[in-house]
């Protein structure tokens, strides 16, 4: 099949590299393409995705599945009619994606022990290129060796930044390119606070060319009304183990900026086993000087129970996106058009479901204000998705811990929705029908 030649604007793209070491902090002058707005979906692919061989396409007529394609069962999930999910690639430990330049798919695959993570992984980033357009990977190529604790990835600034244990490195990267010629140079050491179980650090890059790195803490911290900094959100601004912004995090799991909007979110895993005292987990907003209340307040004006002496929590912020406690919100992607009504503008949430049981394991939407690309207040904590939050994909809460759960989620520059599963590897993307398909 002919290879689709996608002109569209990459997520994540670079602009023009600045002089010096690959240690240097990003010149925001050169983030011409972060500063634009979002990627432009308006030139429609000339292939209709669902139409391949082995797509799954959902209607009102039930599932159809396109002869051909991968003999990899992946008719468990349940999306949108409309809709359709193809089997991908498979990557051990699948915890991080990210798209190159040039349209590849990188992966992050740790070795570490991670919190709910899964088995196996390669202790490398690899990248998974499609060069014959039949949307599966056509091979699994290591880009990057001897990475037992690797997560964040990002694509900025002619470089590739990624995870290395506790630094974030810097590699100088060109489109196209397939391999490293060895390991990138040091951006930050983050030593403020390293938890052992939650060592993963995430990271994305804002409008305004600023590149914020999570930072977890640990479940049994006791409150000190000094409030130091362990769990929160950094950026990389040239001091020393980078620049504090956002503190009173348990585990920042996801870092994620929206383009075009001046917005970044992250997803917080909050106290675990805390929902009958008020604990939930939350989708929120990045913003300079905030505090988040852990290991002392559940949220604002509710302290966690049982802390002695009972803490001062009306100065936290307030959420106004919240998950069950155990949900576990990994990934966060957003829709810049490719997708219809009324899945469009979507922020999407990668929920990796409770520890053991895997219950809450699915893909959800919230909606957004079409002036500010914020989310509209939503909840589940009530038994189910509430306000502006619905259910985009599902099959992975079956009781039976037999599909793995959601990890990871990004769109592609032709406005495909990946979904890694960190448990048994499996990558699937989700493309709309076109109009006639």
């Amino acid at each position: 099949m002919k290879r689709l030649l996608c002109a569209l604007v990459v997520l994540g793209g670079c602009g023009n590299s600045p002089t010096g070491n690959d240690a240097a902090v990003p010149d925001l002058a050169t983030m011409n393409d972060l500063t634009s707005g979002p990627p432009d979906l308006s030139a429609k692919p000339s292939v209709d995705f669902c139409q391949l061989p082995g797509s799954i396409v959902y209607s009102a007529n039930g599932q159809q599945k396109i002869p051909g394609g991968p003999a990899f069962d992946i008719s468990w999930i349940q999306a949108p009619n409309g809709f359709c999910v193809h089997w991908f690639a498979n990557v051990p430990d699948a915890r991080q994606l990210r798209f190159a330049p040039g349209g590849e798919l990188f992966v992050s695959s740790p070795t570490t022990p991670t919190t709910g993570g899964g088995p196996n992984g390669l202790a490398a980033i690899v990248l998974l290129p499609d060069d014959d357009g039949d949307g599966v990977a056509d091979r699994t190529i290591h880009f990057l060796d001897k990475l037992p604790s690797t997560q964040g990835l990002l694509f900025a600034n002619d470089s590739l930044y990624y995870q290395d244990g506790t630094t974030i490195r810097r590699l100088s990267y060109q489109s196209g390119q397939r391999g490293a010629s060895g390991p990138g140079a040091v951006v930050v050491d983050v030593t403020v606070y390293q938890s052992f179980g939650h060592w993963p650090k995430t990271l994305d890059v804002a409008d305004d060319g600023t590149i914020y790195v999570g930072n977890g803490g640990d479940q049994y911290e006791t409150c000190d009304q000094t409030r130091p900094f362990h769990g929160g959100i950094l950026k990389l601004d040239g001091s020393p183990g980078g620049g504090q912004v956002v503190k009173g995090l348990r585990n920042p799991i996801a870092v994620r900026c929206q383009r075009g909007r001046g917005n970044c979110f992250t997803a917080e895993l909050a106290l675990d086993y805390s929902a009958g005292a008020g604990g939930r987990e939350k989708l929120i907003p990045i913003h300079a000087g905030d505090d988040w209340g852990f290991p002392c307040c559940a949220t604002k004006n509710l302290p966690y129970m049982g802390v002695q002496p009972v803490p001062d929590c009306s100065n936290i912020q307030s959420e106004s996106n919240a998950f069950v406690i155990g949900e576990t919100p990994f990934g966060i992607e957003f829709d810049y058009g490719a997708f219809p009504a009324p899945w469009t503008s979507r922020i999407f949430v990668a929920l990796h479901g409770e520890y053991g049981t895997w219950r809450g394991a699915r893909l959800v939407a919230i909606s957004t204000d079409p002036m500010t690309g914020l989310p509209l207040p939503s909840s589940d904590l009530n038994g189910g998705p509430s306000g502006a939050m619905d259910d985009f994909a599902t099959g992975w809460d079956t009781g039976k811990n037999d599909h793995g759960r959601p990890a990871a989620l990004t769109m592609s520059p032709d406005g495909r929705l990946f979904l890694a599963n960190d448990v048994d590897g499996t990558i699937v993307w989700f493309a709309p029908v076109r109009a006639g398909g």
